[in-house]
Formats: structure tokens, sequence, C-alpha cells
């Protein structure tokens, strides 16, 4: 049998992408949150806050430093498997990637050393604005790779020269018409998924009794947060459809399994998709909320798949059941979150140990669903790289066999189930330690210097003496 490059190169960089993608879906709001604690600290001066900040900081540097690693092997694919796409996109995408490391990944990594190192070098404040700029960089580096992806989506502000794309607008490049949706979507999803282990770790020291004041705090005041962003990620999951919905109709199509183009759209809840019959086997629906969803009118007319030929459509079930486990998971959160609440109310939100049970239990479901939105978001583009202007077959290296993919693609797999369980279990020792075990904070940098001063200098230090 044949091995087919096509095939196998995505499968490939889906292999890549999916394991790295983890990363900075946790490391994006966990800056953010690290920040927010160390502000917390500076302000209340509350030694519950450094502890919690000092423990989770831990964390966020073995997880950064995995990202580094597991993100450095992605660009190579472009050469190796995809040249013709970086041939043909080089001169935008390009760019687009070289100013991510250049204003997030430099920030990010020096103000880190200041983070992990500097706690007895610098004042509180100054560690506060390390934690700030790291979270910055965090929130760079998502900007310039959505911005990099969403003109892949939505292809703007360019023109084609001799079969290769130039940029004619920056500013409609890097602000594609499906940026600022995404954006929003992805950073918030980074958020929640952070809160959902924060919470997770927090509900097991809670069960077992261990590092109560820590746990207590941490689970309060996530819970707080997650009031505002998992009501907020549905609002702007529902907002990124209707843009979706917009600029790639077949994209949306796909996720809600509707094959014809009618008004009065039936939401399709459950079903198998049948591409040869070009229908859904076995199907759960709920008459009219699919046209109420997409268009908000019972009566507003939905586009179906047979709209377009066969060749220029995704693979219908693949999108259709990511896109159900993604929505089913961020209505799983609401219902915690709610509940969550309820206890808080009633004063129980500690004491409840199936609560705490759930609550630990919960910790993979942000990366489950950012996967899942990943899988709809890029299946659901298919079959084109850059919508209806490359398609994904077209920009795959030349000559390339399928003898040679499957080679790499085994030493990824190799590696990567070496380095991240290694990672995993270091993460795992680290969670297991708790915050409790990291101590008080260190004295402010004078402080220390004058205690350590002999008696006659630390009495000049403080000055001279008033004349007598």
């Amino acid at each position: 049998m044949a091995l087919d490059p096509l095939l196998l190169s995505r499968v490939q960089f889906f292999w890549v992408i999916a394991l790295h993608i983890l990363l900075p879906a946790f490391t994006i709001g966990l800056a953010s949150y690290i920040a927010l604690l160390e502000w917390r600290y500076w302000r209340t001066g509350d030694q519950v806050y450094f502890r919690i900040s000092a423990f989770w900081l831990r964390i966020f540097a073995i997880s950064f430093g995995l990202g580094v690693v597991s993100g450095i092997v992605m660009p190579f694919q472009f050469g190796t498997n995809w040249s013709r796409f970086s041939d043909m996109t080089g001169n935008i995408v390009g760019p687009l990637m070289a100013y991510e490391a250049l204003t997030a990944f430099f920030l990010e990594a020096s103000f880190l050393g200041v983070l992990l190192f500097g706690r007895a070098l610098v004042p509180q404040w100054a560690h506060v604005a390390a934690a700030l700029t790291v979270a910055a960089g965090t929130l760079f580096s998502t900007f310039w790779i959505l911005a990099a992806n969403s003109w892949m989506q939505t292809p703007a502000g360019f023109e084609i020269v001799d079969g290769r794309f130039f940029p004619a607008d920056w500013w409609a490049v890097v602000f594609s018409p499906s940026f600022p949706y995404r954006l929003a979507h992805m950073v918030n999803a980074c958020m929640v998924t952070t809160g959902f282990v924060v919470i997770a770790v927090a509900a097991g020291y809670l069960r077992r009794g261990r590092a109560l004041p820590e746990s207590r705090r941490m689970l309060s005041m996530t819970m707080w947060l997650l009031t505002v962003l998992v009501p907020l990620q549905i609002v702007l999951g529902d907002q990124h459809g209707l843009n979706t919905l917009r600029y790639q109709p077949e994209k949306v199509a796909a996720m809600e399994g509707d094959w014809e183009t009618r008004g009065e759209m039936p939401l399709v809840l459950f079903g198998w998709p049948d591409e040869a019959r070009e229908t859904n086997r076995a199907a759960v629906e709920i008459p009219y909320l699919g046209s109420l969803i997409l268009t908000h009118s019972l009566s507003g007319t939905v586009r179906g798949l047979k709209d377009w030929p066969p060749s220029d459509r995704p693979p219908v079930a693949i999108v259709f059941w990511s896109f159900r486990v993604m929505v089913g998971i961020g209505f799983l959160m609401l219902g915690i979150v709610i509940l969550g609440n309820w206890l808080r109310w009633r004063g129980e939100l500690y004491d409840r140990r199936w609560f705490l049970l759930a609550c630990e239990w919960s910790l993979p479901l942000g990366f489950v669903a950012v996967i899942a939105g990943w899988v709809v978001t890029e299946t659901g583009r298919q079959p084109w790289v850059v919508y209806h202007q490359l398609r994904t077959a077209d920009a795959l290296t030349p000559s390339l066999s399928g003898g040679e993919v499957i080679v790499s693609l085994a030493l990824y797999v190799a590696v990567y189930l070496v380095v991240f369980p290694v990672s995993l279990y270091y993460l795992g020792k680290r969670v297991r330690a708790g915050p409790s075990d990291d101590g008080e904070p260190p004295e402010p940098p004078i402080e220390k210097l004058q205690r350590h001063m002999p008696v006659d200098a630390a009495a000049g230090a403080a000055g001279p003496e008033p004349p007598a």
C-alpha cells in the first residue's frame, strides 16, 4: 500500500501542534494569574498570596520551558513538509512570526529570570512589574500567532505576484476579518483553562486537608474569576460563530451538520454525518433553533453543504463532533461555576467533598475544549491552507515521499512520548509538594543588607547622629 505524504504530513503536524498547544493554553492564563497574585501580595502584604504565587511560578517555569522546546520544533515542518506553503506565503507569514519572537519571546524569557531569581534582589513593586511584563509577553505572542493564523483563515490585504502572496496593506493583513473574534475567544479560553487547573489543585488539597489557607484562597478567588470568564466565553463563542458564518459558511455548515440550504433550520443536537449520502443518520433535532442561533431569526436562511462541491467541503464528521465536544464542555464548565457559587452562598464551598471531587476531575476540561476548538477551526478550513486561495495539497513539499514522512513522524512521536511524560512527572511532583513548602518571603533587599552590615556601618547607613 502506498503511503500518502499529504495525509502523513497532516498527521505529523497534528501530533506536534496538538501537544504544543496544551502549553500556551495553560501558560498564557497562568502568567496573568501570577501577576494578579504578585499584585495582591504587594498591596496587602498577605503571605498567603506570596506562597500561592511562588508555588505556581515553579509550575509556570516548567511549562514555559517545555513550551519553548516543543514550539521550536514546529517551524522546521514548514521547511521539510510544507516548503511550497513557506515559499508562497513567506512574505506575509514570515514577518508575523518574526514579530512574535521579537516582541514576545525575548520579553517573556528576560523577565521570567527576574521572576524566578530576583525575589531577594529587587523590591516587590519590581517583582510585580516583571510578572506583568511576562504576562504581557504571553499575550503579545498570542496576538501575533493568531494574526498569522487568522490571515490564513480569512485572508485580506494581499496581492499575488508570480504565484506568491505579498502584503498590500499590513493593517488589513494583521487585523483580518476573523482576527478580533479569534483573539478574544482564544485568550479567554486560556484564562478559563488555567482557572480550572487552579480549582482542581485547590480542591485536591482541600479534600486531603493540606495547605488549607492557600487552597481556600485559590478556590474562592478563582471561582470568582470563572464566574465572569465562563459566561463571557460562551458569548465570545457565539460572536465568533456569527463571524465564521459570514466569512467561512461551509465551515459552519459542517459544524452544524446542515446539508440543505433552508429557512427555519433545525438545530442538529446529535447524529452521524454521512458524507456519501449527504445526510445525517439517527439525527436528533430541535426545530427552528438552528436558524435562531445562526441568524437570530426563527425563519432565517442558513446555507447547507450541498451548496459547495464535495471537493470543497471539509471533513464533516470530524468538525461536527469536535464542535459538540467543545460546546458541551463549555456548558459543563458553566454548571460547575453555578454549583460553586450556590455552595458559596450556602457557606459550603470548601466542605462538600462531592463538589471538590468534581473540581478535581474538571482539570483536563479546558485542555480538551481547546484541542476540540482547534480541530474545528483548522479541519473546518480544509481543503484550504489559505482559505479559497491555496489548497493544502498544493502547499506540500514537491517530491516528498510517504516513507520520508513516516520516518520523521515516528521520531516526533518517540521524542514527544518521552519529553512530555517526564515533564508531567516533574509537574506532578511540584503539585504534590504543595504551596506550604515554599516558605516565607525573603527580606527586602535594603533591610537584608543592613542586617548583615557591621554595627558602625549600619549606624552610618542610617545617617549621622544628631549633635549633642
